[in-house]
Parts: C-alpha cells; sequence; structure tokens
C-alpha cells in the first residue's frame, strides 16, 4: 500500500483498515498452516544433514502427548460434540469405531499366533495416511483461498488436486517401499518419485492461471500447506520413517486451529461475552491437553499391563499398534466426514466471526486471455 498524498484539507478522523480475515490470525495461521515446518525442513535439507534426529525419545513422546493427540481428540469433539451430531454423521460416529473396535480386538487375540492381522491394520492406516495428508493439504490450499476471497476455479482446482494426487500415490508407494522390502518396489518407486515433478508442475500450472484469472497469486497463507507437503516427502524420502514422526507433528499443528477456531465460534454463537469465551476455550484447552496425555501414555501402557496379564507378551506387544491404529483411522474417516464446506453449518463454524469474503473481480488483463470465437462474440 501507498501512503495517501499530504494535502491541505482539514484532518479528518483516520479510519484503519479492516483485520484480514484469518482462522487465528494470518501470522498464527501461515506458521501452523506449514511456516514453521518449512523454517525446520528447508534448512535441513539443503545442507543436506544425514540424520533427523531433533529431540529425544523423551520429547518426541511429550509432542506426541502435547501436538498429536490433540488433533485426534479435537477432531472426536467435532462428531461427539452433541447428540444432534453423532446422529447427522452415524458412520463416524457408530458404525466406524465398532467395526474398527472389532478388528483391533481380534488382530491383538490373534497376535498369540500370527502378526498378520496387527500387520494388515498398520498397512491400511498408512495406506489411509496418504489420502488424509494430501485431503488435508487441498483443504488448506483451498480455505486461505477462500477467505482472502479469491476462491478456485474447476480447472484450476483440477491442476492443483491433481498434483496432489500424484503426491499420494507416492507416499502409498513409499510406505510399502519402505515397509516391505521383499516387494521389489524399487523401480515403481523411482518413477513415482520423478512423477513428483508432474506434479509440482500442475500446481504451478494452477496456480499461473488463478493468477491471470484475477490479477494476483492466492495469499502466502494458501500457498504455504502446498509447498509444504512437497517439502514434507522430500524429507520422508530423505531419512525415511524418522521425518514420518516430524510431518505429523507439522500436519497435527496444521490442524489443530481448526477445531479451535469451530470451539470459539460456537461458543460466541450464544451471545456469550469476551470474557467467557476466554474462560471458555481455557478449560478446553486444559481438558484437551489432559485427556490427551491420559490417552497417549496412561491408557495405552494400562491397556498393554492388562493385556500381557491376560492373553500373553505378545499380544501384549501389539495392544499399542492396535490403539494408534484404531485412533489414526478412525480419525482420518472422521475427518472427512465433518469437514465439508459444501455444507452451510460447517462453513457457519468455521468461518461465523467473519464477514463473507467479496470475491475477487477478473481483471481487464485476464479477460485478453478468452478464447478467440468468445471474444468475437463479445
Amino acid at each position: 500500500m501507498t501512503a495517501p498524498a499530504a494535502s491541505s484539507a482539514p484532518a479528518t478522523t483516520a479510519v484503519s483498515a479492516p483485520p484480514r480475515a484469518a482462522i487465528i490470525s494470518p501470522v498464527v495461521d501461515a506458521l501452523c498452516a506449514g511456516g514453521l515446518s518449512l523454517l525446520i525442513l528447508v534448512p535441513l535439507l539443503v545442507t543436506g544433514r544425514g540424520d533427523l534426529l531433533l529431540v529425544s525419545v523423551g520429547v518426541q513422546a511429550w509432542l506426541t502427548a502435547l501436538v498429536n493427540m490433540p488433533h485426534f481428540l479435537a477432531s472426536y469433539r467435532m462428531v461427539y460434540r452433541t447428540r444432534a451430531s453423532v446422529r447427522e454423521h452415524p458412520w463416524a460416529a457408530v458404525y466406524v469405531p465398532i467395526a474398527l473396535l472389532i478388528c483391533c480386538v481380534g488382530a491383538v487375540i490373534a497376535a498369540r499366533r500370527t502378526d498378520v492381522p496387527i500387520s494388515a491394520l498398520l498397512t491400511i492406516q498408512n495406506g489411509y495416511l496418504a489420502w488424509h495428508y494430501t485431503g488435508q493439504a487441498w483443504g488448506m490450499t483451498a480455505t486461505y483461498a477462500y477467505l482472502d476471497g479469491s476462491s478456485f476455479n474447476s480447472l484450476e482446482r483440477r491442476l492443483i488436486r491433481g498434483g496432489l494426487y500424484i503426491l499420494l500415490v507416492w507416499h502409498v508407494v513409499w510406505f510399502f517401499h519402505l515397509a516391505y522390502p521383499g516387494l521389489g518396489l524399487t523401480p515403481l518407486y523411482e518413477a513415482v518419485t520423478l512423477a513428483m515433478a508432474a506434479a509440482l508442475a500442475m500446481g504451478v500450472a494452477g496456480f499461473s492461471l488463478h493468477k491471470a484469472r484475477t490479477g494476483r497469486f492466492p495469499p502466502v497463507r494458501a500457498l504455504i500447506p502446498w509447498v509444504a507437503i512437497f517439502v514434507w516427502y522430500a524429507a520422508m524420502a530423505r531419512w525415511g520413517l524418522p521425518a514420518l514422526f516430524v510431518v505429523q507433528i507439522a500436519h497435527a499443528l496444521q490442524y489443530l486451529i481448526f477445531p479451535m477456531r469451530v470451539e470459539m465460534n460456537r461458543t460466541r454463537r450464544g451471545a456469550a461475552s469476551r470474557e467467557r469465551v476466554i474462560r471458555h476455550m481455557a478449560v478446553y484447552l486444559v481438558m484437551l491437553l489432559a485427556a490427551s496425555i491420559v490417552a497417549a501414555v496412561l491408557f495405552p501402557m494400562g491397556a498393554m499391563a492388562v493385556v500381557t496379564n491376560w492373553l500373553g507378551s505378545r499380544p501384549g506387544q501389539v495392544t499399542g499398534f492396535a490403539i494408534l491404529a484404531f485412533l489414526n483411522i478412525h480419525h482420518y474417516f472422521t475427518d472427512g466426514v465433518v469437514w465439508k464446506l459444501r455444507n452451510p453449518a460447517v462453513r457457519e463454524d468455521l468461518f461465523g466471526h467473519l464477514p463473507k469474503p467479496a470475491a475477487v473481480p477478473a481483471t481487464a488483463k485476464a479477460s485478453t486471455t478468452l478464447p478467440r470465437r468468445q471474444r468475437r462474440a463479445r
């Protein structure tokens, strides 16, 4: 922005520009959407660091309890908040968790003789994770573009999402290549790794078309999640499973501000005062963190001890993996169900604190890019 020219007109009261639309704030949004992970991972990738042991095992456990587990439980709050929500999402709230519970219990019992069932659950979990990561990357990009008043059209959407689908395939092949080396997937892994260049080109093309149509690029907050998932997968390609821990923490941080905003908006909707909203959010965060510590540390340890006493050492060992598979798969499914922005209620929950973003008009330059036949018709 340029400063207004000096004038001899009488002084008037300055009117500040309205705040930029954000989930929390533009800076917090950018950092959580992937900015922090870029600040950490890009220098490590550029310098060619040989390992990714950034923190001790104990610190990793606490990060899991204080960042990763809250993002699971926050999504459960979205589904189980009211009876109406449970009735609205019966598959996410009832049917899928019951089916998962049966499968996980069966896998633990079967571990006395074979690890095939628990291996199958973990394979499903990791394959589903690829859909979850790439889907959330698109959701973040689309949301922040919407907040800027510059949503993508169908062609731009197909190009950007098409590139993310290539990344989805890479993630699945990466997992099978790493977890099942006997399958001989090295040639396929190398091929899909090369295909990531096409994914990058498709995304750049989509954003460039958006720039030509609207006269400006999407906001930085919309670009960061798209860039971040490329960097995340580059880290996973270089460092393997240790990188997945860092990526998962970054993914959880990316997610957490959204259910927090929903919680704030739902509380504000009842004409609650600012002080009441602050008190409610303080209680919400304390309970979320306390429940996360129980779910991440105390419950798995207790469950493993009980199962070991009942069924033996091997079932006790796999109990932790079964709990992890249950939480992950259920969360992936839940996340795909509750975050439907075409649903007016979801938009109200997420954007209720904001005025409706104004659409960005196409520039005169963009109009000149119409096909010749359409220009003649005009």
